[in-house]
C-alpha cells in the first residue's frame, strides 16, 4: 500500500507538470504572430533593396503589402499594444508586444483602432492602411522582431 500511495503521489505530479506544459505551450503559441495582417499584395519584401527615394541599396527589415487606403490591418496573434506614435519614416504606427520574444510593428497607417495598454487577440482589427510617412504609396510596412532583432515576417505568415 505504501508503494501504491507513492506512485499515485509522483503521478498525481507528472499530470501536473504534463498539464502546465501544455498551457504554456498554448499561450506561447496565442502569442506567437502567425497569419496574414492584412490583405493585398506583397510590394517589397525583407531585406536588401534599392531604395525607391534614393535608389541606393539599402536593408528593409519589414514587409510591405499593398492595398487600398483604408484596407483593415489585424493582429498576427495576441499580445497588449506596447506604442502608438508618428514617425518622418514609417508615418503612424502601432507596436504590439506579445510576449516571449515576439513584437510586432505596422507602419503607414491611415488610422489606428486600438490604445496603447490595450490587450489584443489574434484576428483582432487594430487598424487601417495608410500613405503616412516616408511612402510611394498605400501599403502597410509589417515587422516582426524576435528578441530585438527584426526577421522575416513572410516566416510567421503561415495562411
Amino acid at each position: 500500500l505504501e508503494n501504491i500511495n507513492t506512485e499515485i503521489s509522483v503521478q498525481a505530479q507528472e499530470k501536473t507538470e504534463i498539464f502546465d506544459f501544455i498551457e504554456r505551450q498554448k499561450s506561447m503559441f496565442a502569442c506567437t504572430p502567425s497569419i496574414a495582417p492584412t490583405d493585398g499584395w506583397i510590394s517589397s519584401r525583407f531585406g536588401y533593396r534599392i531604395s525607391p527615394f534614393t535608389n541606393e541599396k539599402e536593408f528593409h527589415d519589414g514587409l510591405d503589402i499593398a492595398s487600398r487606403i483604408g484596407t483593415e490591418i489585424i493582429s498576427p496573434a495576441d499580445g497588449v499594444v506596447d506604442s502608438i506614435g508618428s514617425s518622418d519614416g514609417i508615418g503612424t504606427y502601432i507596436t504590439i508586444n506579445h510576449g516571449y520574444g515576439f513584437k510586432t510593428i505596422y507602419g503607414h497607417l491611415s488610422k489606428s483602432l486600438v490604445k496603447k495598454g490595450q490587450a489584443v487577440k489574434r484576428g483582432q482589427n487594430i487598424a487601417l492602411m495608410g500613405n503616412s510617412g516616408r511612402s510611394t504609396g498605400a501599403h502597410l510596412h509589417y515587422e516582426v522582431h524576435v528578441n530585438g532583432v527584426a526577421v522575416n515576417p513572410e516566416r510567421y505568415i503561415l495562411n
